[in-house]
C-alpha cells in the first residue's frame, strides 16, 4: 500500500455540529498519507483520534465521506481483503493494547508472530531486552504496570511486515527515557520497510522525526 486518502471524513459524532471541525487538518479535509513518511496527529479529549484510528483500521465505519487505500474506497473491501492487508500492510497499536491478560508475555508476542513468522526467536529476545522486558517473558501481562502493558503490545506490533503502522497514544504511560526507546525501535523498523507511521497524541509525543504535523 502505497497512499491512505481521506476525502471529506467526518466522524458521525459531530454530524450535528460540523462547526466544531472548522479547525481541524484532517476531519471535512483532503489528507493523503504516504508511506515512508512520518506523521504525528495532535488533538484535545474528545477530537476524534481513537475513532480515526479505528477508521483507517476498519474497526469502525460511522462516518462520512471517503477512506481510499491505493484509490479504493475501503467501505468496499472484504473480510478476505481486510484480512489481508492487516497481515501485510497495516499494524496498529491500540490505546486500550487489546492484551491476553492471562497470557504470559512471550504469549501475547506468539499470537502475532505465530501468524505472521516476521520475527526470528532471536529478535523477539533483542526486542524484549531493548523494551526492558526480557526478565518478564514468563510474566503474565495482567501482572505488568500499564506502562510495561504498553511496551509489551509495542514489540507485538513490531511483529509483521507493514506499509503504514497506527499508533494511538504510544507513550501516554512511559517515561521520557522508555519513549525514547521506542521511537528508536520503531524508526528503524519502518525505515527498513519503508514504511509509514500515524501517530496520535494529546499531550505527550513519541519523541521522533515528524514529516507532518496535523491538529486533529
Amino acid at each position: 500500500m502505497e497512499t491512505i486518502e481521506l476525502k471529506g471524513v467526518m466522524p458521525a459524532a459531530f454530524a450535528a455540529d460540523p462547526l466544531s471541525v472548522r479547525h481541524s487538518d484532517v476531519w471535512l479535509r483532503d489528507v493523503v498519507f504516504r508511506k515512508g513518511a512520518f506523521y504525528l496527529v495532535e488533538a484535545v479529549s474528545g477530537a476524534g483520534k481513537t475513532s480515526l484510528c479505528n477508521y483507517l483500521y476498519g474497526m469502525r465505519s460511522d462516518y462520512s465521506g471517503e477512506v481510499l487505500f491505493d484509490g479504493c474506497d475501503i467501505r468496499r473491501f472484504s473480510r478476505a481483503t481486510w484480512g489481508d492487508v492487516r497481515r501485510r500492510s497495516l499494524s496498529v497499536l491500540f490505546q486500550d493494547l487489546r492484551l491476553f491478560e492471562e497470557l504470559t508475555v512471550a504469549e501475547n508476542i506468539a499470537l502475532k508472530n505465530d501468524l505472521t513468522h516476521f520475527q526470528t526467536a532471536a529478535r523477539i529476545g533483542e526486542l524484549l531486552e531493548e523494551a526492558g522486558l526480557a526478565e518478564k517473558r514468563t510474566t503474565p501481562v495482567g501482572r505488568l504496570s500499564f506502562g510495561q502493558q504498553q511496551r509489551v503490545a509495542f514489540v507485538r506490533a513490531l511483529c509483521q511486515p507493514f506499509d503504514f503502522m497506527l499508533l494511538d497514544e504510544p507513550v501516554s504511560h512511559l517515561d521520557a527515557a522508555n519513549g525514547r526507546i521506542l521511537a528508536r525501535l520503531l524508526t528503524d523498523e519502518a525505515r527498513r520497510q519503508g514504511a509509514g507511521v500515524l501517530v496520535t497524541s494529546v499531550g505527550s509525543r513519541l519523541e521522533m522525526s515528524y514529516d507532518h504535523l496535523l491538529h486533529l
